[in-house]
């Protein structure tokens, strides 16, 4: 439907300003852009290091950091199915993990990444910074309501970690149990880090034209649509939900060459870096296996 709406609106979006703003960027403020970028995906690898305290299993660190670098290059341009779950079960597989402490990892991460997620857009929309345009059918008193019960939401995990520590449940044979508060604040910390850097990158592009807070709100909105617009890479999400938000706020040119800017320093270049992750992990495992 977003791919649908693009197209046929596409002559209407000011492309010839896009690609003058595109080169209108300096190289160091490309070079500062890819900065960030690096950074919150070498952030996003540390929640699969917290998988690796709650479930301790034996890989090393790095492999493991290693593995949810590569997972989260590939989650970004081809969907989470692949990148987030798939390629991550099978590299754990490689390694010589069972499914169910590969599932335990996967779960660790998801919920890191979305209760990061609901603090912090959840505080944005609380304060009211981000308002969503009339086709949304969410009123403002309705968002920030919604904004509040978010934030509820995560700090109500880390009481319920606080609470039930050390409690012990049964699945299929399996023990399960919640981390401990400690950490569960540092899923939130990095979580909620890691978000910030991505609405950093977003701002630096768009030159301070707009406020911080808002530029991440409406990243906060692209995302949460992208998950539910099963379309690999979120691809003409993000530029919709910005076309949307905040062309009155910048000229469309200006908009859609930092969007566009956004996209190939954050998702494009960083998979390069995982297709040569992935491989140098699929070798590791191929010669661990012919070592033994």
């Amino acid at each position: 439907v977003v791919l649908g709406l693009l197209v046929s609106h596409a002559h209407k979006v000011d492309w010839a300003g896009a690609w003058q703003a595109l080169w209108r960027y300096s190289p160091w403020l490309l070079l500062g852009v890819l900065g960030l970028a690096t950074a919150s995906h070498a952030l996003y690898g540390c929640f699969d290091l917290i998988g690796r305290r709650y479930t301790r299993h034996p890989l090393p660190r790095l492999q493991s950091w290693a593995i949810a670098v590569t997972s989260y290059a590939f989650n970004l341009n081809l969907g989470s199915l692949v990148g987030g779950v798939a390629l991550r079960a099978r590299l754990y597989a490689r390694a010589g993990l069972d499914e169910a402490t590969i599932a335990q990892i996967v779960g660790i991460s998801l919920a890191t990444n979305w209760l990061g997620y609901g603090l912090v857009a959840g505080s944005l929309f609380a304060s009211g910074l981000v308002a969503l345009p009339s086709q949304a059918h969410i009123g403002a008193t309705a968002l920030r309501a919604l904004g509040v019960a978010m934030v509820l939401l995560a700090l109500a995990y880390v009481a319920a970690c606080a609470l039930a520590h050390g409690r012990e449940w049964r699945a299929r044979g399996k023990r399960l149990t919640l981390p401990s508060p400690g950490l569960a604040l540092v899923q939130l910390l990095l979580s909620a880090t890691n978000w910030a850097l991505m609405g950093a990158a977003m701002y630096a592009l768009l030159g301070g034209q707009v406020e911080y807070g808002k530029v991440l709100g409406v990243l906060m909105a692209a995302s949460i649509v992208g998950v539910i617009m099963p379309i690999p890479g979120g691809l003409g999400v993000l530029e919709a939900v910005y076309l949307a938000l905040l062309s009155g706020s910048v000229r469309q040119g200006v908009l859609m060459g930092a969007v566009l800017a956004y996209r190939a320093l954050y998702y494009f270049l960083p998979l390069i870096g995982g297709v040569v992750l992935y491989v140098v992990l699929e070798r590791y495992v191929a010669g661990g296996e012919e070592g033994a």
